[in-house]
């Protein structure tokens, strides 16, 4: 280990950079967020060095640097871009035993300036003891995507019930105690923002660890996750759902979950499938619905992983009507819902300034008479995207034509979005239906209506009558109305 790692408490300590650049600002920048009483030494200054000193925030001393300036200083900085006063500032640090860095020169220093993940008060410290800090920032870039920003709030809520902690259990049971406020309901609730249920919950959690004869009716309980997981390409999953998959004991998931995403799962996780592909649909729920009472009961963490967004036709709001009803907490994470995921993946802008002031969302499964007015979806400027909606796609198609949807008006499916495997069909109202059988098209598949659906880079593609594309509708939206 060429360097030991060390945090200076360094709140009201006098500290002295010498150099007024734009590298000394960002030194300036790390000591004023660590609390330090900041003395700039340089006959110049820039800008951001400026702004500090016109803050209140720094002193200056307009002159070249003298190794007296560093008497009574508990760390100093150098950051001038001439080696030979680097080097007196190395000298006189060194001569006073004070910490000493000079910027990019790790002979002339004592210590060096780490990689900094903020999440105060956890603060992590990445270093290459000065080989590559661009390494190290890699390296720093890599974690803190793996660390919940709300990591400093979840230390300060532990912080602040220490002495309470310590009051109430015995040495040997706190260690255990901690462990599962940080893994359980009371780090989730915490990490969600949610300060009142995370109290409640350590509340519980404390009353059941002081005392193994009581217990309330929640201790022990687990919670729920529901996970929007995208339309399948791992790299489309949120922060936070990859944080929530990697602690969670036990994963609910279906047939739209594709395996590159299950493999974000924690290794040991207890994988459960409740797909749909067979049986009756509400039976199938009603499976999960118990399956995710029962795990939670079990204090287990419970990932329920669904494609797309948990609230746009992925019934999450059923499944937390039954969470609500056992007193089951639980986190909703959204995800990239399939239509925003199709429509990046294939170039068609749901929303055009020209061609389409509104999006709506239509699921393929109540297409009945019931359903709201076709002529809503069939309106010149709109752009309407029907989930699930291949196997109803004759009767769909013609009622968007009965109720006024002109013959010749662009379609797009697109088949297993953002997948490597991902296929775009492109048509017209009146095309798309001989066209989707000559291709096969099989679920998962969107269909997205409007002029929009031109822009389209189609792998399969057969017009009648007029081709319909992007350039066409460039230049319609060109000789249309502002």
């Amino acid at each position: 280990m060429d360097y030991l790692p060390v945090f200076l408490e360094l709140r009201g300590q006098p500290a002295v950079v010498v150099g007024g650049g734009r590298v000394a600002a960002r030194k300036i920048e790390l000591l004023h967020r660590a609390g330090a009483q900041i003395t700039v030494i340089s006959p110049r200054l820039c800008e951001e060095v400026l702004a500090f000193l016109t803050r209140g925030e720094l002193r200056h001393v307009n002159a070249t640097f003298e190794p007296w300036h560093l008497d009574g200083v508990a760390v100093v900085i150098a950051a001038t871009d001439v080696r030979e006063v680097n080097s007196a500032v190395s000298n006189a640090a060194r001569a006073r035993r004070i910490p000493v860095n000079v910027v990019d020169d790790p002979e002339l220093s004592t210590f060096i300036f780490p990689a900094i993940i903020d999440r105060s008060p956890v603060i992590v410290a990445v270093g290459s003891s000065g080989h590559s800090p661009v390494l190290a920032r890699r390296v720093r870039q890599q974690i803190e995507t793996l660390l919940p920003a709300r990591l400093g709030a979840l230390a300060r809520f532990m912080g602040d019930r220490r002495k309470t902690v310590q009051q109430a259990l015995k040495p040997t049971e706190r260690r255990p105690f901690w462990e599962r406020i940080i893994a359980g309901v009371v780090g989730t609730r915490v990490l969600a923002g949610d300060q009142a249920q995370a109290e409640a919950a350590f509340d519980r959690e404390l009353e059941s660890s002081r005392d193994a004869d009581v217990s309330s009716p929640n201790a022990g309980l687990g919670e729920v996750y529901l996970i929007g997981a995208g339309p399948g390409d791992p790299d489309l999953l949120t922060l936070r759902a990859v944080q929530l998959l990697q602690q969670a004991d036990v994963v609910l998931y279906d047939r739209l979950i594709s395996d590159a995403v299950l493999e974000r799962a924690r290794r040991d996780a207890q994988r459960v499938f409740v797909g749909k592909d067979l049986g009756d649909h509400h039976l199938v729920q009603q499976r999960i619905h118990e399956l995710l009472v029962t795990y939670a009961r079990q204090g287990l963490r419970v990932a329920r992983l669904k494609g797309g967004d948990p609230f746009i036709f992925g019934r999450g709001g059923e499944e937390i009507e039954v969470l609500k009803e056992h007193g089951i907490p639980y986190v909703v994470v959204p995800g990239v819902t399939a239509a925003l995921g199709a429509a990046a993946a294939t170039g068609i802008p749901l929303t055009h300034r020209r061609l389409a002031q509104s999006v709506t969302f239509v699921t393929g499964h109540t297409l009945g008479e019931d359903t709201p007015d076709w002529a809503l979806f069939a309106g010149k400027g709109k752009t309407v995207v029907f989930y699930m909606g291949v196997a109803q796609l004759p009767r769909l198609t013609s009622r968007m034509i009965a109720a006024g949807a002109p013959f010749d008006l662009p379609v797009a499916i697109v088949e297993r979005a953002t997948l490597a495997d991902q296929r775009v069909i492109s048509g017209t109202l009146s095309t798309i239906v001989e066209i989707a059988q000559k291709a096969q098209v099989s679920p998962p598949a969107l269909l997205i209506v409007g002029e929009v659906a031109a822009f389209a880079q189609a792998d399969i593609e057969l017009f009648t009558g007029e081709v319909v594309d992007a350039h066409r509708v460039a230049s319609v939206a060109q000789d249309s109305p502002a």
